[in-house]
């Protein structure tokens, strides 16, 4: 399924955190990466995508007025209050989602640097199989201790992964997990964790380890890096674009669908048709 094929997703954007390990003077999703605060990386990304029907936004009540700049009156936008745990936030946001929403996508607005292909292809896997996460496949090695002082086992890695977000379900199964959680007193650490108590699979979508949640003050600097490096390459990316453009007398590379293309999908796409037309001479 292409991207953005899918309709109704509903977001629900978790921002009611106080960031204590961050030691700062305000909430850390207001601490300013890259000239604007790190909240408003995901709104103002959510708000770009399509297929998105709505934006909860999960934050205290006396914040919400610094978002006014973002929002700009977009219907979409919705708030809720935080809870005392991240599943009660959760709980709080799904109530104000619609009716009609085909999937539900929960994201953490401490990672500030998800790309649009990743979110879209972790809403591609949700819709084909219920549920859905984004995770990488663990790089460290992880030991098991029971008293915290001597190791008691090595675990295999190979089949552990980091589990990201968004984290994207239908809402019904959303729903029905909750009703069992509450039901049961049951402790959850992530969202998809409550699909899975009900017993439902969830679907593994490969991410990018760049799409870092910002923790403590060391993570700042690492992700300002990332969105320096990703800049360089778009800038490069539209010189290489321009350079293709000017070989072929302005003309603008373009994809099956209408949309230009830039760099090695330019290239790849313009061979594909040189490739086409002497086929049918």
């Amino acid at each position: 399924m292409a991207a953005g094929d899918i309709d109704g997703v509903a977001v629900i954007l978790l921002a009611g955190g106080v960031g204590s390990r961050m030691k700062a003077d305000r909430p850390k999703q207001f601490l300013e990466l890259n000239g604007k605060p790190i909240l408003h990386h995901s709104l103002e990304l959510f708000l770009g995508l399509k297929g998105v029907s709505s934006i909860s936004v999960v934050i205290a009540e006396q914040y919400r007025n610094d978002l006014a700049g973002v929002i700009k009156s977009d219907s979409r936008v919705k708030f809720a209050d935080p809870g005392k745990e991240r599943q009660d936030s959760v709980f709080n946001g799904l109530q104000t989602t619609p009716d009609d929403a085909s999937l539900v996508c929960v994201h953490d607005a401490a990672r500030p640097l998800v790309t649009p292909e990743e979110i879209y292809n972790v809403i591609d896997d949700a819709s084909e199989h219920g549920a859905a996460v984004l995770a990488v496949p663990m790089k460290a090695t992880v030991k098991e201790s029971a008293d915290g002082e001597f190791v008691l086992k090595t675990i295999d890695r190979a089949r552990l992964w980091e589990i990201h977000t968004p984290q994207v379900m239908r809402p019904g199964l959303l729903r029905e997990g909750f009703a069992k959680v509450e039901k049961e007193g049951l402790a959850v650490t992530d969202d998809v964790s409550i699909v899975e108590q009900l017993p439902a699979p969830v679907k593994i979508t490969v991410g990018e380890y760049t799409n870092i949640k910002i923790t403590t003050p060391e993570d700042m600097p690492m992700a300002e890096s990332i969105l320096l490096r990703r800049s360089e390459v778009a800038v490069s990316e539209s010189k290489h674009t321009s350079g293709r453009e000017d070989a072929m007398g302005g003309a603008k590379v373009t994809g099956p669908r209408g949309g230009n293309l830039s760099g090695v999908a330019a290239a790849k796409h313009g061979k594909r048709k040189a490739e086409s037309s002497t086929t049918a001479a």
